[in-house]
């Protein structure tokens, strides 16, 4: 009888260490900024300033974590997502950094714009230890696990698309005279390396360079300059305002260059449209995401969800707009990390799961393209495509191409 006795309270306590056991392996872990019903995301955005054409990427994100919302949040969590103006401004987005930080106690930063601004909050939130994920910007300072392991960048590295322009220029126009225009930030130089690694030996194709602050009003005075240079083939890396002013001014002086626009100042919308269709055509560029002014995306299921989006939760933001796609893909991306985070919403956890994507397609990247990251590859997106604009739309060509760094 004892033995039976003793049999049974084992066994009971058997059960009740395995219901514990069981207890402890399904609790849920959460950070400042998580909780059973709430996931608070912090944003910051050039709503303002000389880069305000991007402010639609954080308008496209506002919706898209509302329509999220609506289908029941992530694993019944809705995002509260606050998102704040910087102007473009380095002090100000240190500024803004710290409020969702420390006053609105976010899990962590999400998508903040511009080189400039990341550089200037990247120090202090990997001091913080708090995830400035998916930054938006190419800058290679942003994919550097083992110095920043709190940071992590989404769109191509500058540098990547910067060889694929000079890969494409020694394969078509190897005797190029080359005349680049650059922002003069780590943006602009960023690429420009890109450019120059690529063109390796033949770095003395490139014959003038310019370089433009954002604060000046117009860069006409450089254009002029460039064309006095004798040049053929012209790279234009400019973000949107820039841009558009660079193809007017081309146009209205009558050069005709091989004319190559970075990725950042290509929308259609917001870029290419004001400067004039007629002033674009035959534009050279290379992108990662499909273009919304193109009909042959109109069946894709992956853009026809994406319209269908924004009919319902976002009507004023412009389809043709590329960083409205750029916002959409961003904001999928994110999503996806929160699913894998299940029940452990730590900053930690963020970081890991933000490392351990495997060919994850957001619906508006173009075909091929896969997102994949890894402890020691904090370069999400490393793949484009050239493009050359004909008639209101980007028209792809060539092969998808693997832009890597280093070496």
């Amino acid at each position: 009888m004892t033995t039976r006795s003793t049999f049974i309270g084992l066994s009971a306590a058997i059960a009740a260490l395995a219901l514990t056991s069981g207890a402890a392996l399904a609790q849920k872990k959460y950070d400042t900024g998580a909780s059973d019903t709430e996931i608070k995301i912090g944003n910051i955005m050039p709503y303002s300033g000389p880069a305000s054409a991007y402010g639609v990427i954080g308008k496209a994100e506002a919706a898209y974590f509302k329509m999220i919302n609506e289908q029941g949040g992530i694993n019944g969590r809705k995002i509260n997502f606050i998102s704040y103006d910087d102007g473009y401004s380095p002090p100000k987005a240190v500024e803004q950094a710290r409020k969702l930080v420390e006053s609105d106690e976010v899990l962590f930063v999400f998508g903040p714009l511009g080189t400039a601004s990341n550089s200037a909050i990247q120090k202090y939130m990997n001091a913080k230890k708090v995830p400035q994920l998916f930054v938006a910007t190419g800058a290679t300072k942003f994919g550097d696990p083992k110095d920043f392991p709190w940071t992590m960048g989404w769109q191509p590295p500058y540098q990547s698309e910067g060889r694929i322009y000079a890969k494409y220029l020694l394969s078509t126009k190897p005797d190029a005279k080359i005349a680049i225009m650059y922002q003069n930030d780590d943006f602009g130089k960023d690429l420009l390396k890109g450019i120059k690694d690529g063109l390796g030996a033949k770095t003395s194709l490139i014959i003038a360079e310019e370089s433009y602050e954002v604060s000046e009003p117009t860069i006409d005075s450089h254009i002029v300059k460039l064309k006095a240079s004798g040049a053929d083939t012209f790279i234009s890396i400019t973000t949107p305002k820039f841009a558009a002013q660079a193809i007017k001014k081309v146009a209205e002086i009558g050069w005709k260059p091989v004319y190559v626009q970075s990725n950042v100042g290509a929308s259609v919308g917001s870029v290419l449209k004001p400067a004039g269709f007629e002033n674009a055509q035959d534009l050279l560029s290379a992108a990662y995401a499909k273009d919304g002014a193109d009909s042959q995306w109109d069946t894709d299921e992956g853009m026809k969800n994406f319209y269908a989006f924004l009919a319902k939760y976002a009507p004023d933001l412009n389809r043709n707009d590329a960083s409205v796609v750029y916002g959409y893909g961003q904001a999928q991306t994110v999503v996806q990390v929160l699913k894998q985070a299940g029940d452990t919403l730590t900053r930690e956890n963020i970081m890991k799961q933000a490392a351990s994507l495997k060919d994850f397609a957001p619906e508006t990247l173009l075909p091929g393209v896969k997102i994949n990251t890894s402890a020691t590859d904090f370069f999400p997106i490393e793949q484009l495509q050239m493009n050359r604009f004909k008639g209101e739309k980007w028209e792809p060509f060539g092969a998808i191409i693997n832009g890597e760094i280093g070496g």
